[in-house]
């Protein structure tokens, strides 16, 4: 893959988001400013890792960042992160900046500091402890599939223009002839708001929506590049 993830912080949270990135095979550079977070990334075998003051413009500047490039503002201190939207969305405006927040109102700041994605850390917790205790079991099994490494993961898929997908009523898809199970969608329509998918949903789907699938890598891959197609008869149920 082409694109290069930024990741700004190597602590509590980036540490993990940085294993996690490694093993799916991205191009990953860490920028920290905590000398002991740095060292930790070169312990951990990260080599592309590198350490300056994030407050400082020039620093940020002097990245080579390309407009395909993604920035992932991850600090342990939120005020940071607020600063890295705030500096890194006028020195690269075509980069997809995400962040993570604890709090509703930091969340806001983001935004508007010009974060394309916030990740609520609160909202994010608030929601697994209602599907532990809604859907014990199931959140269980996804738990156990997600943390054994063994190949599954989620990913989230747009559909591209063009894709025989558009148009397509989402009970009309055999998503498990493609080796994949559909959890939800992102309605771009709906202001991104996401919504699971349920047996008998009568959602259609076109180009621009994000649907979040499960399955084994190489079988999403398989499936990412078959919706590129205009015209597919495996996958959608006879009329």
């Amino acid at each position: 893959m082409n694109r290069k993830i930024f990741l700004f912080g190597y602590g509590k949270h980036g540490r993990a988001i940085a294993k996690g990135l490694m093993g799916k095979g991205f191009r990953l550079s860490i920028i920290e400013s905590d000398k002991k977070n740095h060292k930790a990334s070169k312990a951990d075998g990260f080599t592309d890792t590198i350490l300056f003051d994030v407050t400082d413009d020039d620093n940020l500047e002097a990245l080579v960042v390309a407009p395909e490039d993604e920035l992932i503002c991850v600090m342990d201190d939120e005020h940071l992160n607020v600063f890295l939207a705030l500096s890194l969305r006028p020195l690269f405006p075509e980069c997809y900046i995400l962040a993570i927040s604890g709090s509703i109102y930091t969340s806001q700041k983001l935004l508007m500091a010009g974060a394309n994605k916030v990740i609520d850390l609160y909202e994010v917790s608030a929601n697994r402890i209602h599907n532990l205790l809604k859907r014990p079991v199931s959140t269980r099994f996804l738990d156990k599939i997600l943390s054994d490494n063994n190949g599954f993961s989620f990913r989230e898929i747009e559909v591209p223009e063009g894709s025989f997908l558009n148009g397509v009523m989402v009970e009309d898809v055999n998503f498990y002839v493609c080796r994949v199970l559909l959890i939800g969608l992102v309605d771009l329509g709906q202001g991104e708001h996401f919504r699971f998918i349920t047996s008998g949903d009568e959602y259609t789907l076109d180009s621009g929506d994000q649907i979040v699938c499960l399955g084994m890598d190489k079988d999403l891959d398989n499936f990412e590049a078959m919706i590129k197609k205009s015209e597919e008869t495996i996958c959608v149920w006879p009329s």
